[in-house]
């Protein structure tokens, strides 16, 4: 394994902060000198350039971005690692960080987390919710203890993590009443050219969705399409098109919008992956919802 200084690494972060070795020498009560020569001997190390000079400011190379993404994510965790330790001998609360794809259903995260609150009561839960590709590179500088997606980690992905698989449930189409009964009748072909609420292309159900669709040769009129789940929900609760949800809450939809069931697609999967760092997942806290959600819906190891 190859070493280096994390005390020329920090001087190197500080500067890329603060923006100018001036105001880095001022924060670190350092002479000039010698944080330029920290910053160079960090340079021969890595065997790459991290500033370039344009003028008197000193700009990031495309290295000394990375160099900075990576930087940020090691001493944030070092302030977090010394926080912990003093927070658990002061008594604080521990905290689980849980990132959330926003594509994924809000009723299916609920149960995937619940059973933390239920088996680690004095546990502080901090869902953070976004897009896969921030929320991975955000696992990997250790912000997150775990990631729910629908996607799992690809082969060959710079990120170290494994996918471990909390559900899988194919789709039921949802309409209100009305509606339903134009097309319950002779679904899946009903669907023709009726108004239809779906997920945006980058979700992985969205892609499952058109692959049916087009193999039943269905062209359904789009209406609207929809990054947060959530929002989704909301217009097809409000009547204004079929949309699409999970067969597994289908009791729990209809309670809550009232909407019928006009039919099912078993293969328009909609897999729900809990993304760990480790392949043996060492969080307490993680480990119950990963055994929660197998043993509820039976989702093989």
């Amino acid at each position: 394994m190859e070493w280096f200084s994390y005390q020329h690494l920090y001087y190197f972060w500080v500067v890329a902060t603060e923006g100018s070795i001036v105001a880095a020498c001022k924060r670190l009560h350092l002479s000039q000198p010698t944080v330029s020569a920290q910053i160079r001997s960090l340079e021969r190390t890595l065997g790459e350039t991290l500033f370039d000079r344009v003028g008197k400011r000193l700009v990031l190379t495309e290295e000394g971005k990375l160099a900075a993404h990576y930087a940020e994510g090691i001493f944030s965790l070092g302030r977090e690692f010394v926080e912990t330790l003093k927070g658990r001998s002061a008594g604080r609360r521990p905290h689980l960080r849980i990132g959330v794809v926003d594509v994924l259903p809000k009723r299916i995260v609920r149960d995937i987390l619940d059973p933390v609150f239920r088996g680690f009561p004095d546990i502080r839960l901090i869902c953070r919710e976004d897009k896969a590709d921030v929320l991975f590179l955000e696992l990997a500088a250790q912000k997150l203890d775990a990631l729910l997606t629908d996607t799992p980690l690809a082969p060959g992905s710079p990120v170290r993590a494994f996918n471990h698989l909390l559900a899988e449930t194919g789709s039921s189409f949802f309409a209100p009443a009305a509606l339903a009964r134009r097309i319950r009748k002779g679904f899946p072909g009903s669907l023709q050219g009726m108004p239809m609420l779906v997920p945006m292309e980058n979700a992985g159900i969205r892609r499952s969705l058109d692959q049916w669709l087009d193999g039943h040769g269905i062209r359904p009129k789009i209406i609207g399409e929809f990054q947060d789940s959530e929002l989704l929900d909301a217009f097809g609760m409000a009547g204004r098109g079929i949309f699409l949800g999970p067969t597994l809450a289908e009791t729990e939809v209809r309670r809550r919008s009232g909407a019928v069931v006009v039919g099912r697609a078993p293969d328009v999967r909609a897999p729900i992956y809990l993304i760990s760092p480790e392949k043996r997942v060492r969080h307490a806290a993680v480990a119950s919802m990963l055994e929660a959600a197998r043993a509820h819906w039976g989702t093989p190891r």
